[in-house]
């Protein structure tokens, strides 16, 4: 029998067992037509609760209070930055466009110019300027001309190859490869060195024989191989598959016409070279235009080659790219020799092609008439000799070697921001066009007149131009319009440059199927090279299979979309698999109200955003690359306090409450209107309970109270809870094939989150796109921005800005990101799933290190586990997050107590690891652990260099010697030590404090002094180059950080925190390394009330002690206790005496007596619980404070799980204090906790967990979880333990810096004796001498210590290492943001663009814009702007009107989209003034309509999806009768619609199947664990009907009977 739910009964509502709702309850019919469960609002406990009725407002009180949206932090105006970056995008649009072209066109227009000079005996006409005037001069390429040219040929073909040699052997070995097999690998090497071969007789045969406008336009026949497989790999299931190969057809046919068009044209022999040369050069792009879903047999072996090929690739390119070089170099040699040549020539005539030699110039007698003779060896012919211009070759060379990288890394950038229509496929289609429209205008000009390029080329090397062109010869030949075929059939074979699919920031890997690009053939590689295949993995219509995963295994799917054309490789893996899944983990603790409302509204946000891109795809039918599934969990720590009634009972604590309270005000204030949130559901649980709303966007938002009497608390042991529920039981329980669950924990991500943090959806995918262009990301974390006020938020905005803008950059670009903060980062499921992460994440801290190490810096722990397992951790400065931060001083120092010990702790863990890690990880190399190293040492060293610093800047500013300095900085820092040692943290503090503001007022004058001393020692002084470089870099990064530039101003705060912060924190941290408490947010706990009367006897007890203990109490001998007497007016000194006035004797004998009272009372009490427990052992209760570790017996029933108190026999002698005769209801936690009923808890339904999940947390907390006891040996061993760290920890810091200090200072003295001068600023002395007329000329350089230079030099090495970085990381980040940043007016203008397109395009946009609660009436009438006419036009009198009439409140947002989705119509009469799409798009009516003709077709296939349902073989047991409702009763029926296929347009879309009894399991015999998708009751979001078999599994049996008379549905049991 199913477990029953502690829930209200619904009181019999209007409508309650009838067939149609109430006649005023319909509302508006269209609405009931197209709606289902989700129709009713989340305020309303209509599940299963109580009907609350429609509240009437009263006619006097209708005036509003709305919430008013407030801007802070993540919501901050930021139009101006927005504005900046679509600004800055359009220029990336322009410059790559330009330099994508350019390149192009410098890259193709050299390589047909090194080609032209190739021909052997050239003959060209030369100019006659510097010759003669009135002669005409002709000029033959020399051999040493030609030998250059083919070099450069030779080096511009090799130099790609070289870079695809590099990059293949660095990823061989410093990463994973995998060898190919044999035959595939021959293949590949077959059809490379068919490439190969054919660019070698591309260049030194064909090209040279034609001229080269000719050239440039055969560049456009290479196409041939890839159109044939294009043609070959066509499938049935593409769309207009006849009419794509009919122009493939075309395209193929167009192709080989310019293969044969010279050859015949011009009938020569050597131009038969063409189309052997064209299509070998084609098989190079072979693997790109091959299927594996070919219907063809070939075709899909090579299909399967070139799925091999993904995994393989580098390793064949590491010989290839060699064979290819020796290969095209042979190649160039016997085509040499084939020409009558000798091979040595290209060796011998080396040094000379590229050194000085002579041109010959032949005169023409001026009979010739200018016509070139076809030889120049007559007798009569005048020679002149030239010096030849032998640097041409070198800088053509470097124009050809530029102009290819440049379009190849720009046109890679296009297509990782998503520009590559405009900005990659355009300029890429026009490089030839343009090519031969410059090459047809110069050589149309040189022809006309040969000095038109005389200072600009050599006048004896140009292009091989044809005789006596012009371009109208160009335009009425046959070729030009030959030409014209044979470029559109290369744009229809390349056509998928203009449609990518691919995700922002694609890898290379996924943008081009080589590795690198051909540099003589630039624009056909990076047509033909580009990807084909690179769209997303998840389409729309695979999301219906999500819906299936959120049922169970034994429900089934029809669906409307069956296509499973892009399934992966594994047939096992479902593509719904591959869909992101985000849970957000967010640890809460003694919040505020502001910092909680600050994440709820977060939440909300994603909330909002998941809902809108669902809905999209749900009713728009659009395809959303940044789908995800969202679900929140919040672990509360320590939530559970002693009730107000009794000792015995438990209720959530003050911050729970506050969480709760804060729901519904977070909610209003992001959706502009007041909402009431449904009460959350709640849950008794092992570990304490749990709490479960369901937001207005439909994603759960579930709160996990933790007890910590009944489970480990701190945020560890938190982050263990959720790493293992989610990961663990709902994941890995799965009843599903090991490739599905590797497929989901691969695209599942915890978002890990504080309580107080803020950011925006926005935020979270950019942190997505970076787990989904590196596989290998374990972690990725955004950029943290304090929020606060006060000097100590001042310095922290500086102290994070440099942090992120420097220090973690450097570590993102030249390793990994060390720390990865759990205020705001994403993990990847499956990375901390591995080995030695999350099992090892829950070590108990049994040594003093680990306190310090896994404690207290756990974020920083967990990822030097990631980067110990290889795994990558980045940061995206990009995503932006705003958390509270310190705001007091004793707070900050007490955070950075627990931060400082712990950071250093995991760096030297893994710096003692480096060797392994190293080894393991690709991404940390040798260089990045020398570079953390330093850094350490900078730490270890800091306090010692700060104190070497002010003892040098006190000599600079208040003009002393170096010893009364030393002593002067000495005392007080030894004084600091001397109290951190010996006295309470306070007073420590207080100290710190004192001195730091000391200090801040030294330092001021430090800063002057060492103004002065830098203008004395001038600018070249090594001190004034530091300043001013580390001045200048954090200027420069503040201004390529525009966002965040007014953070440098809070560097002179930082400048004058510099002691405190990096000598007395440092001090302070250190020596405080034993105490492990948390330091912030820290509250009094509650207490019972035996708890207070025992800490006041004890108070009372150690006042007794201490007098007795006192100097004096000799005195006190023979008259007491000394407590037996008492003063109105008393006062003692330290305890050496006591002043007592108007004694009187204490009344001791009745407390005494009261005392003796209470405990016979409680060891009366005992001896009753001890005979209750014998005679009712499942009756039995243990009292809160006395439990220890609680087990519960499980069982399917939950009314029978119990709790059995484990009690030893000294604990059973304790008991509460408070006895009471009433008799007291008995409780146990797993099923009738105090809590639960607790007002303050709102009066929400109560549910229960399933037994599996109930044995899951019983056993995570056996193995890992169980409270740890507060056993007295142990915590002083630990304590002990702490004590010898700390004193060993201090003993060498303090070493270290002593000798560091010692040796500095020593050095320091003895500068005259020992220094290194310093080259620069060095002050020139004239003096002149009277008495012998001498001038004295004398240097003085600044005289340097040794160790006081290496550390110049170190210091600048970082700050130069990372300044380098964050260039770096700034481009990559810009480059992300670019990415992200839609532009409305690039592309196409929304004008030229179709209605659906407009759409697709905006679809998420105009579904934010259709789903808002605000206004959902129709009253968006409440602008309050300000003019003159805007006031006065406000509709306010008819908005309050309309508040006041009742109506149902709509909570959900889909419901409130379909509301305004169901009303669209492109009648304007009818359609009501909603805000489809924002001012920035148009309102056109055809858009509308476009809406419209959608919202049919949804309606459309949802009848027809469920006609063929009911009318098939109905194996499943569906009836036409009454459905049955969540909570296995009847439905509230409402009139609608009813279709011919018997069921209403509301039953269409109810397709929410699954009773939350199996959802939750509360079957008792459940054991599918539901638990990996969220929980979709109440949710009708699935795109299909979900079927019940008609053989349930030990359910109750429901059988539904109908009444003929009236047609009603009755149901019994």
């Amino acid at each position: 029998m199913s477990a029953m739910r502690h829930r209200p009964m619904a009181p019999p509502g209007p409508g309650a067992g009838a067939g149609a709702g109430a006649p005023g309850d319909h509302g508006d019919s269209d609405d009931n037509n197209f709606t289902d469960d989700e129709s009713s609002p989340l305020t309303h406990d209509i599940y299963g609760g109580s009907q609350r009725t429609i509240q009437e407002t009263k006619g006097w009180d209708v005036f509003r209070d709305p919430p008013i949206k407030i801007e802070t932090g993540s919501t901050a105006n930021q139009e101006c930055l927005e504005l900046t970056i679509k600004i800055l995008k359009i220029f990336a649009y322009i410059i790559t466009f330009i330099i994508v072209l350019t390149g192009g066109v410098i890259a193709k227009g050299t390589m047909l110019f090194m080609t032209s000079q190739v021909r052997k005996d050239k003959k060209m006409e030369y100019c006659n300027k510097d010759l003669g005037r009135d002669k005409s001069f002709v000029v033959r390429l020399p051999e040493e001309e030609r030998v250059a040219w083919i070099w450069a040929l030779m080096i511009a073909y090799a130099l790609p190859e070289i870079g695809a040699l590099i990059r293949s052997a660095r990823i061989c070995f410093f990463k994973t490869f995998k060898v190919p097999k044999t035959g595939h690998f021959l293949f590949v090497w077959l059809m490379e060195s068919f490439n190969a071969m054919g660019t070698a007789l591309l260049m030194f045969v064909v090209l040279p024989q034609i001229d080269a406008i000719q050239g440039a336009m055969l560049t456009n026949c290479l196409c041939v191989i890839p159109g044939v497989f294009g043609l070959l790999s066509r499938t049935s299931k593409e769309g207009k598959r006849f009419v794509k190969a009919i122009i493939d057809l075309a395209a193929v046919a167009a192709q080989v016409t310019g293969l044969v068009i010279w050859p015949l044209l011009e009938n020569r022999r050597e131009l038969w070279v063409i189309p052997v040369a064209c299509v070998m050069i084609s098989c190079g792009w072979w693997e790109n235009y091959v299927s594996p879903q070919s219907s063809l047999g070939l075709v899909r072996a090579l299909g399967r080659i070139k799925e091999e090929m993904r995994y393989t690739r580098y390793f064949c390119h590491m010989f290839l790219s060699i064979w290819k070089i020796l290969l095209f170099f042979c190649l160039a040699l016997l085509i040499y020799w084939a020409q009558g040549e000798e091979p040595g020539n290209l060796f011998a005539m080396y040094g000379d092609a590229f050194g000085p030699h002579k041109i010959i110039v032949y005169e023409l007698p001026a009979g010739l008439g200018g016509v070139l003779p076809d030889t120049l060896e007559s007798a009569n012919i005048d020679t002149v000799e030239v010096d030849a211009a032998y640097n041409t070759v070198v800088y053509v060379l470097l124009l050809q070697i530029f102009g290819a990288y440049l379009c190849y890394i720009f046109g890679k950038f296009a297509c990782k921001i998503l520009i590559q229509g405009f900005s990659y496929a355009f300029p890429v289609s026009l490089t030839v066009p343009l090519a031969v429209t410059l090459l047809i205008s110069a050589c149309g000009i040189r022809i006309d007149d040969p000095c038109f390029f005389h200072d600009t080329i050599p006048d004896y090397l140009f292009f091989t131009s044809p005789s006596n062109f012009r371009f109208n010869n160009f335009v009425t030949e046959q070729m030009a319009w030959a030409w014209i075929l044979w470029l559109l059939s290369q744009t229809w074979i390349a056509l998928h440059i203009w449609t990518p699919k691919c995700e922002r920031l694609a890898t290379t890997e996924k943008l081009f199927v080589k590795p690198m690009y051909s540099s003589l053939l630039i624009d056909q590689s990076m047509a033909l090279n580009r990807r084909r295949d690179d769209q997303a993995d998840v389409k729309t219509e695979d999301l219906s299979e999500i819906e299936k995963e959120k049922g169970d295994e034994y429900y089934e799917t029809i669906s409307v979309h069956t296509d499973r054309s892009s399934a992966p490789n594994k047939p096992s893996i479902k593509s719904s698999d591959n869909i992101t899944r985000i849970y957000s983990c967010a640890t809460m603790w003694h919040e505020t109200r502001d910092e909680m409302i600050e994440f709820l509204k977060s939440i909300m946000r994603m909330d909002e955003d998941q809902c809108a891109r669902r809905v999209a795809q749900k009713y728009l039918r659009v395809l959303d690359p940044d789908y995800y599934e969202f679900e929140t969990h919040i672990f509360f720590d320590d939530a559970f306090e002693i009730s107000d009634h009794s000792d015995d009972d438990i209720q959530c604590n003050r911050f729970v409450k506050l969480l709760i309270s804060t729901m519904d005000e977070a909610a209003s204030e992001i959706h502009q209107t007041t909402i009431r949130l449904r009460p959350p559901k709640k849950y008794p649980t092992p570990y304490g309970g749990r709490l479960v709303w369901t937001l207005p966007g439909k994603t759960k938002f579930i709160t996990h109270l933790k007890d910590k009497d009944r489970i480990r608390h701190r945020k560890r042991w938190s982050q263990v809870m959720y790493m293992y529920y989610l990961l663990g039981h709902r994941l890995m329980e799965l009843p599903i094939s090991v490739d599905r669950k590797d497929a989901i924990a691969e695209n599942t991500y915890l978002l890990t989150l504080d309580g107080d943090i803020d950011f925006k959806p926005n935020a979270v995918t950019l942190l997505v796109d970076l787990m989904k262009k590196n596989k290998n990301l374990g972690a990725a974390c955004g950029r943290i921005h304090p929020v606060g006020s006060g000097p100590m938020v001042w310095y922290q905005l500086f102290e994070y800005a440099i942090g992120h803008w420097l220090q973690k950059a450097t570590e993102h670009m030249i390793g990994c990101v060390l720390c990865s903060p759990g205020c705001f980062s994403l993990f990847r499921g499956k990375a901390l799933m591995d080995d030695n992460v999350m099992k090892k994440y829950t070590t108990r801290s049994d040594e003093a290190r680990h306190y310090v190490q896994y404690d207290q810096g756990e974020d920083r722990w967990l990822c030097t586990l990631l980067l110990q397992r290889g795994y990558r951790v980045e940061y995206s400065a990009a995503s932006d997050a705003y958390t509270h931060c310190p705001e007091g001083f004793n707070e900050f120092y007490n955070q950075r107590r627990r931060w400082v010990p712990s950071t250093i702790a995991n760096i030297m863990d893994l710096l003692a690891d480096a060797k392994r890690t190293i080894k393991i990880n690709d991404n940390i190399s040798l260089l990045y652990i020398f570079y953390q190293m330093m850094l350490m040492g900078g730490t270890i060293l800091g306090p010692g260099t700060i104190f070497l610093m002010l003892v040098g800047a006190f000599v600079a500013a208040f003009r002393i010697d170096n010893w009364t300095s030393f002593h002067y900085n000495i005392v007080p820092i030894l004084a600091f030590m001397f109290v951190c040692f010996t006295c309470k943290s306070n007073i420590q503090l207080f100290v710190a404090q004192v001195l730091s503001t000391a200090y801040a007022l030294i330092m001021m004058a430090v800063i002057v002094g060492t103004a002065l001393q830098l203008g004395e020692d001038g600018i070249g002084s090594p001190s004034a180059i530091f300043l001013i470089s580390m001045v200048g870099s954090f200027f420069i990064a503040a201004c390529l950080h525009p966002q965040e530039f007014w953070c440098i101003t809070c560097g002179l705060i930082y400048l004058l925190s510099i002691p405190s912060m990096y000598l007395l924190l440092i001090l302070y941290s250190i020596i405080n390394l034993n105490v492990v408490s948390w330091g912030t947010r820290e509250v009094v706990a509650k207490k019972t009330k035996k708890e207070l009367e025992a800490e006041k006897k004890a108070t009372e007890e150690a006042k007794k002690r201490v007098k007795q203990k006192s100097m004096l109490s000799f005195l006190q001998s023979g008259i007491g206790d000394n407590g037996d007497e008492e003063g109105s007016v008393e006062f003692s000194l330290a305890g050496l005496f006591r002043c007592i006035f108007c004694t009187h004797g204490k009344t001791s004998d009745e407390k005494q007596q009261l005392t003796t009272i209470a405990e016979s009372l409680d060891t009366i009490k005992q001896r009753m619980d001890t005979i209750e427990s014998a005679v009712d052992p499942h009756g039995h209760h243990a009292s809160r404070h006395n439990r220890r570790r609680t087990t519960s017996s499980g069982s399917k029933d939950h009314h029978l799980l119990t709790s059995v108190a484990e009690k030893s026999g000294d604990e059973s002698d304790v008991s509460d204090s408070d006895t009471s005769a009433e008799p007291k209801q008995e409780r146990d936690f797993l099923t009738n906790p105090y809590w639960i009923e607790d007002p303050d808890v709102r009066k929400g339904e109560v549910d229960f967990l399933s037994s599996t999940e109930i044995q899951f947390w019983k056993d995570l907390i056996d193995q890992y979880l169980y409270p740890i006891d507060n056993d007295p040996a142990e915590q002083a061993r630990i304590a002990k333990d702490l004590k010898e760290l700390r004193d060993s920890s201090v003993f060498a810091f303090f070493m270290i810096n002593a000798l560091f200090v010692l040796i500095v200072f020593l050095l320091q003295l003895n500068k005259d004796n020992i220094h290194v001068k310093w080259p620069f600023g060095v002050r020139t002395n004239i003096t002149y001498d009277e008495s012998t007329q001498e001038v004295h000329i004398s240097k003085e350089y600044l005289q340097l210590e040794p160790i006081g230079l290496v550390f110049v030099f170190f210091f600048a090495l970082i700050l130069v290492i990372q300044f380098t970085a964050m260039l770096f990381h700034r481009f990559g980040t810009i480059s992300h943001i670019l990415a992200s940043t839609e532009l409305n007016f690039c592309k196409k203008k929304s004008e030229d663009l179709t209605q659906d397109q407009l759409i697709d395009k905006h679809a998420v946009e105009i579904v934010k814009n259709l789903q808002r609660l605000q206004g959902i009436d129709g009253d968006y009438d409440n602008d309050s702007g300000s003019g003159p006419d805007r006031i006065a036009r406000r509709k306010t009198i008819q908005n309050l009107e309309k508040a006041r009439q009742p109506r149902r409140q709509i909570g959900t947002l889909d419901v409130a989209f379909k509301k305004r989705f169901l009303k669209l119509t492109a009648d304007a009469e009818n359609n009501p003034a909603t805000p489809i799409l924002t001012r920035r798009l148009t309102m056109r009516a055809e858009t509308i309509r476009a809406l419209e003709v959608r919202k049919n077709s949804v309606m459309a296939e949802r009848r027809k999806s469920a006609m063929q349902t009911l009318g098939a073989k109905n194996e499943y047991g569906i009836t036409t009768g009454a459905p049955v409702n969540n909570n296995g009763g009847l439905p509230n029926q409402r009139s609608g619609r009813v279709s011919n296929a018997g069921i209403s347009i509301k039953d269409v879309f109810n397709v929410n199947g699954i009773p939350p009894e199996q959802i939750y399991g509360s079957n008792g015999g459940g054991t599918i664990n539901q638990g990996y998708e969220h929980v979709i009751d109440e949710d009708g979001d699935g795109n299909s009907l979900r079927l019940t078999t008609r053989n349930p599994h030990p359910h109750p049996q429901v059988s539904w009977g109908q009444n003929t008379s009236g047609g009603n549905a009755t149901g019994r049991l």
